[in-house]
């Protein structure tokens, strides 16, 4: 409860005496506010009118039964990415925009090593869609939107920061995701496929998960994963991955490592994690190494990683550079084919 008494200054030669309300906001601080304002109001209005629900009607044993979730149109022609949590083994699709017209739609293309999935809706044309931003470029801090569908209601737009970057969750298939958003802008149930968006108006991430109980901790797959992947649904209908082993996360390159090996990365891809008795394992890779390079071309966060371990480097050797320690070493190893579920 606020306290409507008046507030006091001690004064030095004769006690108390009533002191000045303090102005509610002073001129800055209403600039500050009006330019918040005006962000997140530019976001809503660039990325929201490409932001559809995502209505399915799922194979169930007991019946068909319904879920709800959010996507976002990736070109005018009605390509729209989603979760593949929302859309996985439905048997009907059907979109609505802000606007409330709807039209089905099928899907293209599922991964659900990170629950992404690609639909295209089936009437629709000349959508209004939206930019993929560069995720790399993401700074701890920085402001974000979050527009989707929560419980229903849509077109809801919340808004936080970015609360790290480089997070790994796990997927549905027990699989982590690397290289993922985490943000304080609030999500429910529905926002799943939804926009995180920047003050650029560029959609830097697809909303996906929510941790039940907590607090301002949300998550969301990073757009240039999300560019890959969709690129992969494109072409192939499915995604083939070379698997090497390991769990990481994008970090700053120390300098003075940088240096004393002479080479460029101002980032690079940490080993979180060495699978026992796979091909990292085997070949001798270590926790904390990190990766800078993969068959020559510089790895400057996970995401290069994900992109250059293609089905293209499936049982080919591949020289994996790293640096341990500050020093560089080359180390050749084998990639397998991940199959669906591992991890």
């Amino acid at each position: 409860m606020l306290d409507a008494s008046p507030s006091f200054l001690l004064h030095e030669n004769d006690g108390i005496t009533p002191a000045e309300p303090p102005s509610p906001t002073t001129d800055g601080d209403a600039d500050l506010l009006d330019a918040y304002s005006h962000a997140v109001a530019h976001i809503a209005a660039t990325v929201g009118p490409a932001v559809v629900r995502v209505e399915t009607q799922q194979r169930a044993a007991r019946g068909p039964r319904g879920g709800l979730g959010s996507g976002v149109i990736l070109s005018t022609d009605g390509l729209i990415v989603t979760n593949s949590h929302v859309v996985s083994g439905a048997r009907e699709i059907r979109l609505a925009d802000a606007e409330g017209r709807t039209t089905d739609a099928q899907l293209l293309g599922d991964d659900p090593d990170t629950d992404l999935a690609l639909v295209r809706a089936n009437a629709a044309r000349d959508l209004p869609a939206a930019r993929l931003g560069d995720s790399k470029r993401l700074k701890r801090g920085q402001l974000v939107v979050a527009i989707g569908n929560p419980l229903g209601y849509e077109a809801t737009v919340t808004a936080g920061v970015i609360s790290a970057l480089g997070r790994s969750i796990r997927a549905g298939t027990g699989r982590l995701i690397e290289d993922v958003i985490q943000t304080d802008a609030a999500l429910n149930p529905g926002n799943s496929g939804g926009a995180l968006a920047s003050s650029r108006g560029e959609v830097v991430g697809i909303n996906t998960a929510m941790i039940p109980g907590a607090q301002g901790i949300c998550f969301a797959v990073a757009s240039n994963t999300v560019s890959f992947i969709v690129s992969e649904l494109i072409r192939h209908g499915r995604v083939r991955r070379a698997l090497i082993g390991v769990a990481a996360q994008t970090v700053p390159v120390p300098r003075r490592h940088a240096l004393a090996a002479a080479i460029d990365n101002a980032f690079g891809a940490m080993l979180t994690a060495v699978e026992t008795g796979g091909p990292a394992s085997a070949a001798g890779f270590l926790r904390q190494d990190i990766v800078v390079a993969l068959d020559g071309v510089p790895v400057t966060g996970v995401d290069d990683l994900i992109r250059l371990l293609n089905a293209e480097r499936i049982g080919r050797s591949v020289t994996v550079r790293v640096l341990r320690l500050g020093k560089l070493r080359d180390i050749a190893l084998t990639p397998e084919e991940r199959q669906v579920g591992r991890a």
